[in-house]
């Protein structure tokens, strides 16, 4: 600590710039552009965080610190397309009802000619 009345504070700023030799400041400018891009691309929230850890170097001096930094980008994600199945007795996933009957002895109806076909078989 200063004993000074009017510490000056170092801007957060300076700092980032320095930490790393300026990798951390890098790493959010990237991170903060993807995020931005991500984010108007899906319409969903994401989560940019800095995590700043300061520790003493050592028992013996007081004023000497190790500082490390963790950037994490948390981009949003498009809905995955949903499939439907059902689930029989079994426990198996299927495309088929087991609850739906089944109907036996069914056939397909030809379709009838349109009127354009009839014309054309008179001609």
């Amino acid at each position: 600590m200063t004993d000074s009345p009017d510490p000056h504070v170092r801007p957060f700023a300076d700092w980032l710039r320095e930490q790393s030799s300026g990798r951390t400041h890098d790493e959010l400018t990237d991170g903060l552009a993807e995020l931005v891009r991500a984010v108007k691309d899906t319409g969903k929230k994401g989560v940019l965080t800095l995590t700043i850890s300061i520790a003493p170097f050592d028992k013996a001096t007081t004023n000497t610190l190790t500082v490390t930094d963790v950037v994490k980008v948390a981009l949003p994600q498009h809905d995955r397309r949903k499939s439907i199945f059902y689930g029989d007795d079994a426990g198996n996933l299927t495309r088929e009802n087991p609850l739906q009957p089944t109907f036996e002895g069914l056939r397909e109806v030809p379709a009838s000619p349109t009127r354009t076909d009839r014309k054309e078989q008179r001609a």
